[in-house]
């Protein structure tokens, strides 16, 4: 099946403070206890589909393998392998 590449998630990873920026009409995201935090709680992954939201202009933007390397990486601070 072929998907449009606008119709793809894409992901931003942003720090907490940046959360009340967030409008979550623009998001996949309800509102921000729907999101996914990093093990020390100060980074979060905002997930959208088609152009990036005017709030996360300048952003780095991660495609669906990105993210999941990134999450996935211990050293990133996502995933504790100790546990």
């Amino acid at each position: 099946m072929f998907l449009n590449k606008d119709m793809e998630k894409k992901y931003v990873i942003i720090n907490k403070e940046m959360i009340g920026a967030v409008d979550f009409k623009l998001v996949i995201e309800t509102s921000s206890s729907t999101l996914r935090y990093n093990l020390d709680g100060s980074q979060t992954i905002i997930k959208f589909i088609g152009e990036i939201p005017p709030f996360l202009d300048g952003e780095k933007v991660y495609s669906h393998n990105e993210i999941i390397e990134t999450i996935n990486n211990p050293e990133n601070g996502w995933i504790n392998l100790k546990e």
